[in-house]
């Protein structure tokens, strides 16, 4: 593809902040790099990955305010990370991760690993016990602005 060519079909996945080199060929035939803000087949494919990644972050966090799980899933899903990730932080087993998805299990977990799980998520302790976790994390960031 020559550099002239390069597809620059912004669909603003990046808000116009980055963007991705592309090789192509320059008028003298040589391979060069041009930055590109993308073309529309990959900021589709894109798009549906985000849009996967917020389906799974809402229906954890509607699983937490349900009960059905502790904020921990949450923050797992929100940060793109999975229990073994979260285990290798903690520095415990996978096992004792899973098991602290469980609410009855979460709600006596001592305060040390409470403030340690707040600390690999790197959210406050308040924020973290919260139930309501997205109004509650966006209060904490306009506080955090101020």
């Amino acid at each position: 593809m020559k550099s002239k060519d390069v597809p620059q079909d912004d669909a603003n996945m990046m808000q116009g902040k980055f963007r991705e080199p592309v090789y192509s060929v320059d008028e003298k035939g040589n391979y060069t790099t041009v930055k590109s803000v993308g073309w529309d087949a990959k900021n589709e494919v894109m798009q549906d990955a985000w849009d996967n990644v917020n389906d799974r972050i809402e229906k954890a966090r509607q699983n937490v305010i349900k009960g059905k799980s502790s904020p921990i899933a949450y923050y797992i899903e929100k940060n793109i990370m999975d229990v073994g990730i979260v285990a290798s932080y903690m520095r415990i087993w996978k096992w004792r991760v899973r098991r602290h998805l469980k609410p009855s299990v979460f709600k006596n977990l001592s305060d040390e690993m409470i403030d340690k799980y707040c600390e690999v998520f790197g959210v406050k302790r308040e924020v973290f016990l919260n139930a309501d976790l997205r109004n509650t994390e966006e209060k904490q960031n306009i506080n955090d602005n101020n």
